[in-house]
C-alpha cells in the first residue's frame, strides 16, 4: 500500500514565477528565434495570442480546479480515461527525452567556442560532452528533489536571466551607439512574406521555444494558495518570458550576419562580438559558464518534471510496475534509468546528420511534434471537463462562458495542428541532408512513440485482468 503525504505549500509567486522562467524561458531558442530578423516580433506575438497565452489560460483553469501533482496526466485522465492520461504523460516525457540532446549540443558547442572555435562542428566530440552531461544531471536527480530544486532555482538566475538581460542591454547599447546593424527595424521587415516557405516552416520552432508553462501545475498542490497565486504567477511570467526571449532574439540577430547564423553557437558569437567590439573579452569565459549552468539547470528541472507524471501512472496501474522504483532518497530511479537509455540512443543521430546543425534542426523538430500532440490533448481536455464537471471549483475560469473557452482552446488546438504538419517540410537555410531520411526520421518518431504507450497500457490492463 502507498501512503501519500499531503504536500506542504511551501512555493510563492515569486518562486512559481521562476520556475517558469526556466522551464519556459531557454536560452537554445534564441538562435532559431533570431532567423527571422525583426520580424520575429511578428511571430511571437503570432504565437503568444494563437497558442502561449492560450496554453497559460487553459493551465490555469485546469490547475486550480485539480490542483493535486500529476499536471496534464490527472486532467486527461479525468477527461478521457486512463489510457489517454497515460499517452499523454508518456509524450511528455518522452518529448523531453528527444529534447536533451538539443539543449546538450547547444550547451557542448558553448564550451568548445569557450576552448577553440574551431572545433565547433566536430560531431563525435559533441556527442561525448552531450552523453557526459546527461548523465550528470540524471546522477543528480537521484540525489532528490531538494537538491534538483536548487539547482533549478540557483540556474535560472544566474544562467539564464542573467545572460538574457545582459544580451539585451548590450544590444540597446549597440542600437544607441549607432552601431552597424545586421537588421531593419521598419514595418517592410516586421511584416514577414508568408508566401517564402522558410518564414513558415520555423513557426514550428517558434512555438517549441513557448512550451513549458503548464510545467508548474505539477507543483501546484505545493503552492501556498494555489486559487489565488496559480493565475497571478502564470500572467507575470507570461508577460517575463514573452518580452525577454523577444529582445534577447533581436539583440542576436542585429550583430550576426544571417548567412552565419549558427542554429547551436549563434548565442556565444553574438556575445564574443558585443564583447570584443565593447574591449570586454575576458567577459566571453564568464557568459559561457553562465550559459552552461543555466542550460544544466533547466535540464534538471525537466529530467524530473515529467516523471512525477509517470510515477502517478504507474501507481494507476498504467505502466508495469519495475517502473515504481524508487531509491532511498524518492527519486523515480528506475524510469530516470529508462530515459538515460533512450535518451542515448537518440544521441546517434548526430553521427547520421551532414553537421551538428541539421542533427538540432531534425531533433529540435520531432520534440516540437511530440510536444504539440500534448498540447492536442490538453486543449481537447479543458473543453471535455468544463461540461463533465460543471460545478467543480475553478477559483480561475476562462472568462466569458463555453463560447469563449470553445474558442481559446479550439485556437490553440488548430494552431497545434497547423504546426505540427509543417514540421514535415524543413526550412531552405538547413542542410538536413536526405530529405527521405528527414521525413522518415519524423513519422517513425511520431508512430513509435504513439504506438507505445497504447502498446503498454493495453499490457497492463490484460495482466491486471
Amino acid at each position: 500500500m502507498i501512503i501519500s503525504k499531503k504536500p506542504r505549500r511551501v512555493l510563492s509567486v515569486f518562486t512559481l514565477v521562476m520556475i517558469n522562467v526556466i522551464a519556459v524561458d531557454s536560452l537554445r531558442s534564441l538562435p532559431i528565434s533570431a532567423e527571422y530578423g525583426f520580424s520575429i516580433l511578428f511571430f511571437y506575438i503570432v504565437g503568444a495570442l494563437s497558442f502561449f497565452i492560450p496554453v497559460a489560460m487553459v493551465a490555469a483553469e485546469l490547475a486550480t480546479a485539480w490542483p493535486e501533482n500529476g499536471g496534464l496526466y490527472v486532467w486527461v485522465r479525468e477527461a478521457f480515461g486512463k489510457r489517454w492520461g497515460l499517452v499523454t504523460i508518456w509524450l511528455q516525457w518522452i518529448y523531453n527525452i528527444v529534447w536533451y540532446p538539443t539543449i546538450l549540443a547547444f550547451l557542448a558547442s558553448t564550451f568548445i567556442y569557450l576552448l577553440n572555435p574551431g572545433l565547433i562542428d566536430e560531431k563525435p566530440l559533441i556527442l561525448i560532452i552531450i552523453l557526459s552531461m546527461f548523465w550528470t544531471a540524471t546522477i543528480l536527480n537521484c540525489l532528490g528533489m531538494r537538491v534538483s530544486g536548487a539547482i533549478s532555482t540557483i540556474g535560472a538566475i544566474l544562467g539564464t536571466i542573467i545572460p538574457m538581460l545582459m544580451i539585451i542591454g548590450l544590444g540597446i547599447a549597440w542600437v544607441f551607439m549607432g552601431k552597424p546593424l545586421q537588421i531593419q527595424f521598419t514595418l517592410h521587415n516586421f511584416l514577414p512574406s508568408l508566401s517564402n516557405w522558410q518564414n513558415i516552416a520555423f513557426l514550428t520552432a517558434i512555438l517549441f521555444g513557448l512550451i513549458g508553462m503548464e510545467m508548474s501545475a505539477v507543483h501546484a498542490e505545493e503552492v501556498k494558495n494555489p486559487q489565488r497565486d496559480y493565475p497571478r504567477a502564470l500572467l507575470y511570467s507570461t508577460i517575463i518570458i514573452f518580452v525577454t526571449l523577444v529582445c534577447s532574439s533581436l539583440a542576436i540577430a542585429i550583430v550576426v550576419p544571417h548567412d552565419s547564423l549558427s542554429l547551436v553557437s549563434g548565442l556565444i558569437k553574438a556575445f564574443g562580438i558585443f564583447f570584443n567590439t565593447f574591449n570586454m573579452s575576458w567577459m566571453i569565459p564568464v557568459i559561457a559558464i553562465l550559459i552552461i549552468i543555466g542550460g544544466l539547470s533547466g535540464v534538471s528541472a525537466w529530467v524530473i518534471g515529467p516523471t512525477k507524471g509517470m510515477m502517478i501512472a504507474a501507481r494507476d496501474g498504467c505502466l508495469p510496475e519495475a517502473l515504481m522504483r524508487i531509491n532511498g532518497k524518492n527519486a523515480p530511479i528506475a524510469i530516470l534509468l529508462l530515459q538515460g537509455l533512450i535518451f542515448t540512443l537518440l544521441c546517434t543521430v548526430f553521427l547520421m546528420t551532414p553537421n551538428v546543425n541539421s542533427s538540432y534542426w531534425l531533433l529540435s523538430d520531432l520534440t516540437a511534434q511530440l510536444a504539440l500532440i500534448v498540447y492536442l490533448f490538453m486543449f481537447a481536455a479543458v473543453i471535455r471537463l468544463r461540461y463533465k464537471y460543471p460545478d467543480k471549483k475553478r477559483s480561475y475560469k476562462i472568462p466569458g462562458g463555453n463560447i469563449t473557452l470553445w474558442l481559446i482552446a479550439g485556437t490553440g488546438f488548430i494552431t497545434c495542428i497547423a504546426a505540427t504538419i509543417i514540421g514535415f517540410f524543413p526550412p531552405s537555410d538547413v542542410n538536413v541532408g536526405n530529405i527521405f531520411f528527414f521525413e522518415t526520421f519524423l513519422v517513425l518518431g511520431i508512430v513509435v512513440f504513439c504506438v507505445a504507450p497504447l502498446l503498454i497500457y493495453k499490457s497492463c490492463n490484460s495482466n491486471n485482468h
